[in-house]
């Protein structure tokens, strides 16, 4: 454990105490929002980012001494475990380093290699190696290593050679030599196949090469799409010359005999054969991690704007989900997001029936007084906004419409959490629903997809999934705890982004919620099932109560600061307060005190109000219609390391490539944008009608 907090304290800034005090707490069961929020006196006011990175950078420490333990038992079995070897292990700080130390004893060789140890050659390697020989000598001393298997001199000299090749293979300085040289002068290198398509989306990449170093994470992640789809081949090309050059200078000494031929030879087969295979699948396999964790990072950038796009408050809503022959689908949901009643139109082609659609869509606004409508970005969108700006201006409505993304409503629709929510509807009404639902609160509506069918950041099906979900249930779980969850409308996927709260119970507070129609107060948690005092505990501040008993179940305070706060509530300024007296009073931190003023002078805020809201319309863009430099409005939906995408009415999102976002250099699109930002003027530079692609500049 000391060598552990040793460890945390070398590579975070956080203080011995603080380190002792998060540990602690971690193994209390406490989770990282909680900690973050409520026990900030413990931990140096560590944020959860913070504490997150804590955590990440505990359990690859936990993970490199177990192995270093698994190492010393496996080498002192073997008795091969001397001073210089536990030294090396010791001073070892990544798993990398430790893996290399350690390959030199795995009894895993080249079959070469390990048919030539069978045989009893090692004595002959050993006698090649010191280089005290000349050709002829070694020739000699190679006889006494005969036996059934190796019948001739040259046979045993060529064994023994493999086993220097395997040797210099596994020497860690030679191994830690080559594997700088390829990160920092590797070529990567493409080439196309023969199923090469001239004009598809991989043209820009025909022939194409670049630096290890240089390439950006979204062209390799491209280039490793086009390899799968057998499209190109990818190699690691490195100057060889130069390493044998500098193995002959630093590795054969000057007054070697002439047998340092013997030498030579096998460090450049084992250089060739073993060592930069090795190395170069190591080389492809960093790059595909570092691409897939900058994305990911991308992602978790991207999903944190996406999520946090305010809410439509006190609104009825209706989703429609668009289509031609199936006609446009219909679902009206309450200010609650509860469903109301559905119904399909069929507006767009082939019926273009306009008259009924209309009957049916009005009779559905005045029914529920509707004062929004949610149209999918899908097929027949354009369309299908069409009929809507037509209808709104006919019937002289005050209702506007917004186009949302419809990615992943399908994925919804026919998923295991629109079965349990809606059990008796059809999928194309759960699509229509959560469309709707998007538009109500995207934080709500969107937790229940899964993060590759999100449509934001880069490459989401080609980088790891399973870092991919870490990072989605990362993002939205700060979030989540950071904004605060209606305890009485949230659904169960939301509240099981609570700190504390499991998917499980969060379907039994759903179940018990359904029984009692609606919470008082927060207390009433404990009621339900699998709810203990330590799940209560850890979820109960991040929870919300509008119209309960207790003005404090509406705010982020936690009960077991409820004496302190109802005495607060009883002073007529709270902007006045004398902090230090009621700190030492409740034996709490000056920094709890002020968060539960804060708390009290705006019980129910929610940090999304402060945000631009959602940009709605009331007319339609078609493709056909734009021209060069004409200049639009539109909202942006992702951003990639390369550009943004923005909806500007249209099937497709418009690009605006980073070279068009700002006079002056920039590295990145977040510097100047973030997701469902609404842009008053984009210029259109471009236009593809045959791949209905529209190229945009902010300039």
């Amino acid at each position: 454990m000391i060598q552990l907090i040793e460890i945390l304290k070398q590579k975070t800034n956080l203080q011995v105490n603080h380190i002792n005090n998060i540990l602690k707490l971690l193994q209390e069961g406490c989770t990282i929002p909680f900690i973050a929020r409520y026990r900030k006196d413990m931990t140096g006011n560590a944020t959860d980012e913070v504490l997150r990175e804590f955590n990440d950078i505990y359990e690859y420490s936990k993970k490199l001494i177990e192995r270093k333990e698994e190492i010393r038992n496996i080498l002192e079995q073997k008795e091969v475990l001397d001073e210089k070897i536990q030294k090396q292990i010791e001073q070892a700080t990544t798993l990398v380093v430790l893996e290399d130390i350690y390959s030199v004893f795995k009894t895993a060789k080249s079959s070469r290699t390990q048919k030539a140890i069978d045989n009893n050659l090692e004595g002959l390697a050993n006698i090649i190696s010191c280089m005290k020989y000349d050709k002829k000598e070694i020739n000699q001393k190679a006889k006494q290593f005969l036996n059934e298997n190796i019948k001739s001199e040259d046979e045993a000299i060529l064994g023994a050679q493999d086993i220097i090749a395997q040797r210099y293979a596994d020497d860690i300085k030679s191994k830690e030599v080559v594997r700088n040289l390829l990160q920092n002068h590797a070529i990567l290198q493409v080439k196309q196949t023969k199923t090469f398509e001239e004009e598809g989306v991989y043209k820009n990449y025909k022939d194409f090469s670049s630096k290890v170093k240089f390439i950006p994470s979204y062209r390799f992640l491209a280039i490793s799409r086009a390899v799968n789809e057998k499209q190109l081949t990818l190699k690691v090309e490195l100057d060889e010359q130069r390493i044998i050059e500098n193995i002959e200078k630093y590795k054969i000494p000057n007054g070697a005999n002439s047998s340092k031929e013997y030498v030579l030879k096998a460090y450049i087969d084992g250089l060739k054969r073993l060592l930069l295979p090795s190395l170069k699948r190591e080389v492809l396999s960093n790059l595909k991690e570092k691409a897939s964790d900058e994305a990911i990072t991308l992602f978790g950038k991207n999903l944190h704007q996406l999520l946090i796009t305010p809410p439509l408050i006190n609104k009825v809503i209706l989703g429609v989900d668009p289509g031609y022959k199936t006609g446009c689908k219909l679902a009206v949901i309450d200010e609650n997001a509860n469903y109301l009643q559905s119904d399909v139109i069929y507006p767009t082609k082939p019926k273009e029936d306009y008259e009924t659609s209309a009957k049916v869509v009005l009779q559905l606004v005045k029914k529920y007084n509707i004062n929004a409508v949610a149209i999918g970005n899908g097929t027949a969108s354009n369309e299908t906004a069409s009929f809507f700006a037509k209808f709104i201006k006919e019937n002289n409505l005050d209702l506007k419409f917004a186009v949302v993304s419809e990615i992943g409503a399908s994925v919804y629709s026919a998923s295991k959490i629109a079965n349990i929510e809606y059990p008796n509807l059809d999928v194309t009404t759960k699509g229509a629903i959560s469309i709707a639902s998007r538009l109500r609160d995207p934080l709500s509506a969107l937790v229940k997809i899964d993060a590759k069918s999100l449509g934001v950041g880069q490459y989401q099906h080609d980088v790891n999934q399973t870092k991919l979900e870490k990072k989605l249930n990362e993002v939205t779980e700060a979030l989540v705890n950071k904004i605060g969850v209606d305890l009485n409308s949230a659904s169960y996927k939301l509240l099981s982004f609570v700190s504390g709260i499991s998917e499980k119970l969060a379907l039994n507070i759903v179940s018990h919620r359904q029984d009692i129609k609606v919470f008082k107060t927060k207390e009433q948690l404990l009621d339900v099932k699998g709810i203990g005092n330590k799940a209560y505990e850890q979820a109960v501040g991040f929870l919300r109560i509008k119209d309960g008993l207790s003005i404090l179940d509406n705010t982020s305070i936690h009960p077991e600061n409820y004496d302190l706060a109802n005495d607060l509530l009883k002073q007529k300024d709270l902007t006045k307060i004398d902090l230090s007296f009621y700190s030492n009073k409740y034996n709490v931190s000056i920094q709890t005190t002020k968060d539960i003023i804060n708390e009290l002078l705006k019980p129910g805020y929610d940090i999304r109000e402060e945000l631009p809201k959602t940009v709605f319309r009331d007319d339609e863009v078609t493709i056909e219609s734009l021209r060069i430099d004409d200049e639009l409005s539109g909202v942006v939906r992702n951003l990639t390391d390369f550009g943004a995408f923005v909806d500007i009415g249209l099937k497709n999102d418009g690009m605006i490539h980073i070279s068009k976002m700002s006079e002056k250099r920039i590295n990145h699109p977040m510097e100047v944008l973030s997701i469902n930002q609404y842009l008053p003027r984009v210029k259109v530079v471009d236009i593809d009608l045959k791949r209905q692609k529209v190229a945009l500049s902010l300039i």
